[in-house]
This record gives C-alpha cells, structure tokens and sequence, in this order.
C-alpha cells in the first residue's frame, strides 16, 4: 500500500521537524503503508528539511519515502509554476483545482457561494481548468479529480461523467496517472474522489492509479487507503503505479 498524498505542515500551522515527521512515519507503518509520499502544497515548499527525511529512511528502512509537490493549477500560473517544479528534483507532481475565478469553493468559509451559482456551470468550470491543468504537461497525476462535490451539491441537467470524460482523455493522452483520494470520506460528501462511476470509467481507459489519504496531520496517514483499494479491485484494478524521478511503474495491489 502507498499513500502519495501526506502535508506534514498541513497549511503552514505544522513545523517540519524530526520528532513531526517521526509520527507520520511510525503511523504509517502501524498502518501497513509501505510507501509514503511527503507532498506539501506549494506555497509552504519552503519548510521542507530535506535531511530530516534523509536521516529518518535510515531509521525506517521497510519504509519507500518519496518526495512531491501539490500544485494548485490557475490561468495564468504557468510561468510560475514551471519555475516551482524546476527548483529541486521531485519524485512526482500533484496537480489540483482548488480554485473557481478566485473562489476558493472547496474551504469551508465559502461554500455558502455554492448557492449563487448553477451547480452544473461549476462543474463545467471546474472541470475545464482539471482539463488545462492535464494538458499543462506540468503534472504527474491528477489530485482528487472531483473535489468540487465535496459539500454534496450534484449537476442535475448531466451527470458527474459527462463533465470528466474529456478530462480522462486527457490524462489518458498525456500519459498520467490519478490519484485514489481518500479524503472525500472526511468531508460531507461521505465519498472516495474519484466516484465509483468515474472510476469505472478510467478502468475502462486503462489509465493508471495511485493512492492518496490528503493527510495533515499523522492521525489520518493511510485512512480510508484500505477502502480505497477495495473500491478499486471491484472495479478490476490489479495494479498501482508508484514514481520515482517522475518515472511511474506499476506495482501489484
């Protein structure tokens, strides 16, 4: 089992220290993960210790730790963001969608916007910048595809596949791999990103997977992985991919 998807410093309120990561680390193998990817989001990339990491594989050496970055896609970023990507050698790049015209629609203070909107023109907005951010070429796998039915709110003049689909070309086209996210079990919408029907989808596409529990704090490495990998067997996955050096291979479930 992998978990791809860790923020050890959360949103900034977390120090990148020895002891920090030492929790991380000791609860993913209480948890049976046996590969784990430290992936910050971008603008608190500078608290990474790279020789934190460095002296705890020595101590964890059943342990893969791999090293990423989640990027937040936004029009008009790129310059930026190829420059964020360049600055160290990473093992993989998360890249997301938190951001609708500067509405941040997945944090709780604004959700409420929900409701001054057509639901079904936020999913075609949302899913047209998920569409730039795979053909960017910036990114190794896509973080949780549908993170916009986090409060539960549903397209009702088409559904969820409908807005995907094109994406999964995409991602399909330029190679990569989406993430298994198990946060979505956290949140109201009580369900893994990507849903069951877009996961079957994928399958059927033959694109590639990982997984990721969006941890930020040690308590929730490697939750919700196990029903994660359950939801992807039923489906016919029989493999995973892992990255080092931005390579993928596959990898048994």
């Amino acid at each position: 089992m992998l978990d791809y998807h860790v923020h050890a410093v959360a949103h900034g309120e977390y120090e990148y220290t020895y002891e920090w990561i030492l929790r991380f680390l000791e609860n993913a193998r209480e948890r049976k993960v046996t590969e784990i990817g430290f992936t910050e989001h971008d603008e608190y990339r500078a608290q990474v210790k790279d020789d934190v990491l460095s002296s705890l594989q020595g101590e964890f050496s059943d342990l893969i730790i791999r090293t990423g970055l989640e990027v937040d896609f936004i029009p008009g970023r790129e310059q930026e963001i190829h420059r964020i990507i360049s600055e160290k050698q990473y093992d993989y790049i998360i890249g997301s969608v938190h951001f609708i015209d500067q509405w941040p629609f997945d944090h709780p203070d604004f959700k409420d916007q929900f409701d001054d909107y057509d639901v079904d023109e936020v999913y075609k907005n949302y899913f047209m910048l998920v569409d730039k951010a795979v053909n960017s070429g910036f990114f190794d796998i896509v973080g949780h595809i549908d993170l916009v039915k986090i409060w539960g709110h549903r397209p009702s003049k088409h559904n969820a596949i409908y807005y995907v689909k094109p994406v999964l070309a995409s991602v399909k086209k330029m190679g990569m791999a989406i993430e298994i996210n198990s946060a979505g079990l956290r949140k109201p919408v009580k369900e893994i990103y990507p849903a069951q029907e877009i996961l079957e989808t994928m399958y059927a596409m033959n694109i590639p997977i990982t997984l990721g529990s969006d941890a930020h704090h040690p308590t929730q490495v490697g939750e919700g992985l196990e029903e994660a990998c359950m939801l992807a067997k039923k489906i016919g996955y029989r493999k995973l991919v892992q990255f080092r050096r931005h390579i993928k291979k596959a990898i048994s479930v």
